[in-house]
């Protein structure tokens, strides 16, 4: 039988993004790239979020790209941001259909139609994009937010993608699959956290190196450490953007605590049951608390 240890680095392993799963998201890409260059000026775009920065836990869904646009385009930073994000859901509703085009505070969401099978794959396909239209601003972009006062945010995906490479190379290279991980596990009990991208910002100042070199300790850790300190205010990392934390109500900071701590004493039976040789009920308390990802052998 699988040991628990080998079973965590199966976990990190599924959760990594595969080949398929790259050249599918690369040709989405291109696709949505060649309808927006069709409808506006666009200077050049990237794909960036958890995506880029290989923290994207599956199923593979919400893949962000950037669309900077160009001079030409600059008299919509006159108006409401949500004339912009209007015109956008307008042109890629033409290429996908209404129905699978949605407008979101930041960007515009494209469905593809992709659903989760039983086994909670999606035969490699992405799920979702999100179009995130951005004006360059020299050393920091400006996209639409509906829910600021201003209408609009600074952010600089290029210094959250260094500050989780950084992060990466001073744990052991083990940071990003743990962040996997717990954001697998966010989506597995119905996301009490909320972005997720707040998983990742807390990472950088609670996931303190070097990595301790068991899985099950660090991700019992991980838990109390994410309860204890989810009520702070957490900042966007490139110190451009409102609160990474902002979405976080104190009700919703209060039924996160819980579910982290009944999660933490969950993971606590799981490594109990292990050492005392209950191998196969170890496994499945973990399956339990990640999803059918978790394997079992």
């Amino acid at each position: 039988m699988i040991t628990v240890q080998e079973a965590f680095k199966k976990f990190r392993s599924r959760l990594e993004l595969n080949d398929r799963e790259q050249n599918d998201a690369s040709r989405r890409q291109k696709d949505i790239r060649r309808v927006m260059k069709d409808a506006f000026s666009i200077d050049r775009d990237f794909l960036t979020g958890s995506y880029a920065r290989h923290t994207k836990t599956k199923p593979l869904k919400d893949v962000d790209i950037f669309c900077v646009l160009g001079d030409s385009e600059r008299h919509y930073r006159k108006e409401s941001p949500s004339v912009l994000l209007a015109d956008v859901e307008k042109e890629l509703a033409k290429e996908y259909g209404a129905g699978n085009v949605t407008q979101q505070r930041r960007s515009v969401c494209v469905d593809f139609g992709i659903r989760v099978d039983e086994e909670g794959g999606t035969d490699d396909k992405v799920m979702s994009f999100d179009v995130v239209p951005a004006f360059d601003e020299v050393e920091h972009y400006e996209i639409p937010d509906t829910a600021t006062t201003s209408g609009w945010t600074k952010t600089d995906p290029e210094i959250h993608a260094e500050r989780a490479v950084q992060a990466q190379q001073a744990y052991n290279r083990e940071w990003k699959g743990l962040v996997r991980m717990m954001k697998s596990w966010n989506r597995e009990m119905g996301k009490p956290i909320k972005p997720s991208f707040l998983i990742e910002v807390m990472a950088l100042e609670v996931l303190f190196p070097p990595f301790g070199g068991t899985y099950s300790r660090e991700i019992q850790a991980f838990f109390h450490t994410l309860a204890d300190r989810i009520s702070e205010t957490w900042p966007d990392p490139a110190g451009l953007g409102p609160d990474v934390s902002d979405r976080m109500t104190p009700q919703m900071c209060a039924e996160a605590r819980r579910v982290l701590l009944d999660s933490e004493q969950r993971a606590a039976l799981a490594i109990r049951q292990e050492r005392e040789g209950r191998n196969g009920e170890a496994l499945k308390t973990w399956r339990a608390l990640f999803g059918k990802q978790f394997p079992l052998s």
